[in-house]
């Protein structure tokens, strides 16, 4: 059994970065996606990375680092649900007792950021948990406990888990800085965050 569970959807098209590939960026040294899957595999979980089908050039990327497990989804185009509904499945299958769901294309995360959501779950894995920029907006990851795999089994479209979350008491931890939230999703923003960290 495994006591957390971590999905990084990685199913998107990414087609605000106008022909690039956001998850194929460089990013220490790796292709972001790869880079990713390292630091959550260092937190010790297992890791699911959802992929569109036939996605060669990701499916690539992942190879240079960790060894995830890897579902490609038929459904990728409908949105995140899709992702969602596979990962929340596939920690049923774990028996786990909670799933974190860890963007892609957040690149300032570290494995520190990860594991301290982990130990605030684990002492209280009755309630859903959720990481925030220092500003209080609310970001990623976020932590899902067991009671609702069901409905995140049930999501449709490209809204993610929202209509979950509103129904639930949701924790909060702070992340240094904004590491919750910068995403990353045109080549202008990835030009910007580059002028800041030479990673």
């Amino acid at each position: 059994m495994n006591d957390i569970v971590i999905l990084i959807p990685a199913a998107g098209d990414a087609t605000r970065m106008r022909g690039r590939d956001k998850l194929l960026e460089p990013v220490d040294g790796l292709p972001l996606l790869a880079r990713q899957v390292r630091v959550a595999e260092a937190t010790g979980c297992a890791v699911l990375v959802t992929l569109r089908l036939r996605d060669k050039a990701r499916h690539t990327a992942l190879s240079t680092s960790g060894s995830p497990e890897r579902i490609e989804l038929p459904d990728a185009a409908e949105g995140i649900a899709a992702s969602l509904r596979a990962g929340a499945a596939w920690a049923q299958g774990q028996s786990a007792m909670g799933l974190m769901v860890l963007l892609a294309d957040l690149p300032d995360l570290e494995t520190g950021d990860l594991e301290r959501l982990l130990a605030m779950f684990r002492h209280d894995p009755a309630h859903p948990i959720r990481a925030t920029d220092l500003s209080g907006q609310a970001g990623h990851p976020v932590i899902f406990p067991a009671r609702l795999f069901g409905a995140l089994t049930h999501l449709s479209g490209d809204q993610g888990a929202r209509a979950v979350l509103a129904q639930e008491k949701v924790l909060t931890l702070p992340l240094p800085g904004q590491r919750a939230t910068m995403d990353l999703d045109t080549p202008e923003a990835w030009a910007e965050w580059r002028k800041h960290n030479r990673r």
